[in-house]
């Protein structure tokens, strides 16, 4: 037998190539979610005006976003996000280094962030609200617009729900139609008078108005409660302008309800066929075909499963229902088209085989001791199977458990056929009886990250929404993994503390 220093020196080479393995993946792992997480963090922290005055006399204010080297000269060129797109047509504006002869932070800049357009950046000229004038010099200016500013938002969301109440009815009542027009008419009553650096003025109505900020006053922790403000309304909140601004909560809410589905989907039909194939079927050519079919399954596209899942759940599941209990409504489908429930049973399948094998393995670490010794004291099959198999086989079910939540979570293909959407106008779950709409269409993290990162017509203000959106999605999913860990271990430890 070799020395055991020799077998040591063997074994080195073996355990610095693990390590650096380990490291490497640490690494990358570690470094994507510092590049996420910066690219989220950057995008919503508050960032200076800045007043480029050219040489050609034209004053450009805005946002700087990036420098880059100037192809043409030898110096930099800045992208300075301008805004106003109501104005120019385009949220940026390219600016050579070598034509700005002057750049101030001029304390009056304003942005004002609005549902429609884009930000807007200027000088204030005055307030007009319920027919007083009110001069930018005025003290207490910004804590007037502030409140005149959440009254408007007030009547705004009570007006919308208004709305949308008349709108669900086939014929609105007289007083529901006075007291919408009366909302609307009080929302007119308030208009800022604005000025670009260019000396263009702009009459901007309260309404369209979700904040005002004078950036250059802000100090260091005025700042940090505008990025926070920033993030709760990027959770808490509805997409506006093409999903490029406002919040995700209805993609953040309509994932972590597929998930949930498909979880309570998959999970039993998973366990069950593995208890089969496990305990009851035995080795024959029919649970080899299950076997081979299982694992086939796992190397299938997920594409395809969406092909399958709109051809078989969507047209042929949801056209008989339809036929069957919603003759009425035809040929407007009701089941007949994607939505979320379809789109879960898709998933469900998708990740059925991750299940199945996860189960299979944890069935087969109860020792057969245990097994004997059960069936020794006079229990059934049955009895052996729910009370000392299956305790033994509950990591190994979490395991799968928690495969399919992370597989699940981020997939985008077969939902583009199955239900997801752009942008969902209500969500699966409300308090509309019967409260919960498993027909209905819904937004996703990953459809939203793919629309507003390829298929914006503002790509490039919309970055810090695709790395918030990436980076909440990867939240999202170590928090679905943390749980199923720890209901994992709770489940090792008993099974360990029975054993002993």
């Amino acid at each position: 037998m070799k020395p055991f220093h020799l077998v040591v020196g063997e074994d080195l080479p073996k355990r610095f190539l693990s390590a650096a393995a380990l490291l490497v993946a640490l690494g990358l792992m570690f470094g994507l979610t510092f590049l996420v997480a910066w690219g989220a963090g950057w995008g919503f922290w508050p960032k200076p005006l800045e007043l480029l005055t050219l040489a050609d006399g034209t004053k450009v204010l805005g946002e700087l976003w990036d420098r880059e080297s100037d192809p043409v000269g030898t110096g930099l060129r800045w992208r300075v996000k301008v805004g106003n797109r109501d104005l120019w047509g385009s949220d940026f504006r390219v600016v050579r280094q070598a034509e700005v002869v002057k750049v101030e932070r001029p304390t009056d800049a304003w942005v004002l962030e609005r549902w429609e357009y884009g930000n807007f950046y200027g000088f204030v000229l005055s307030l007009d609200a319920d027919g007083q004038v009110f001069d930018p010099k005025t003290p207490g200016f910004q804590a007037i617009l502030s409140r005149k500013l959440r009254e408007v938002a007030s009547l705004k969301r009570q007006s919308d729900k208004l709305a949308a109440k008349v709108a669900r009815k086939a014929q609105a009542s007289e007083e529901e139609l006075a007291r919408l027009a009366s909302l609307q008419q009080a929302q007119e009553g308030c208009t800022l008078l604005m000025t670009t650096a260019g000396g263009e003025r702009k009459d901007i109505p309260c309404a369209q108005v979700v904040h005002a900020r004078p950036m250059n006053r802000l100090g260091f922790w005025g700042k940090l409660a505008v990025f926070g403000e920033r993030w709760l309304e990027f959770i808490t909140a509805e997409p506006r302008e093409s999903n490029t601004e406002g919040g995700i909560f209805p993609a953040l809410f309509g994932t972590s309800l597929l998930v949930l589905l498909m979880t309570v989907g998959v999970v039993p039909l998973g366990v069950l066929t593995a208890v089969y194939l496990r305990e009851y079927a035995g080795d024959t050519r029919f649970t080899r075909a299950v076997r081979l079919s299982v694992t086939t399954l796992a190397g299938v596209p997920s594409i395809v499963f969406g092909a399958f899942g709109l051809a078989f759940f969507v047209y042929t599941l949801g056209g008989t229902v339809d036929k069957l209990f919603f003759a009425s409504s035809l040929p407007t489908p009701t089941f007949g088209t994607g939505g979320i429930l379809w789109a879960s049973a898709t998933l469900a399948l998708l990740t059925l085989p991750v299940v199945v094998v996860a189960t299979e393995e944890g069935l087969a670490a109860a020792p057969v001791e245990v097994r004997e010794g059960a069936q020794a004291l006079g229990a059934t099959r049955w009895e052996t199977l729910r009370y000392v198999v299956l305790p033994y086989a509950k990591p190994g079910i979490y395991t799968g458990m928690i495969l399919a939540v992370a597989r699940a979570a981020g997939e985008v293909a077969p939902l583009m056929l199955t239900g997801v959407v752009k942008l969902a106008p209500a969500l699966p779950l409300d308090s509309s009886p019967p409260f919960f709409h498993l027909e209905r269409k819904f937004m996703h993290l990953g459809f939203h990250i793919y629309d507003v990162g390829f298929q914006s017509p503002n790509v490039e203000a919309a970055r810090p929404v695709v790395f918030a959106t990436t980076l909440v999605l990867l939240v999202l999913v170590v928090l679905l993994n943390l749980l199923a860990l720890i209901l994992r271990n709770r489940a090792r430890n008993r099974v360990m503390s029975q054993a002993l």
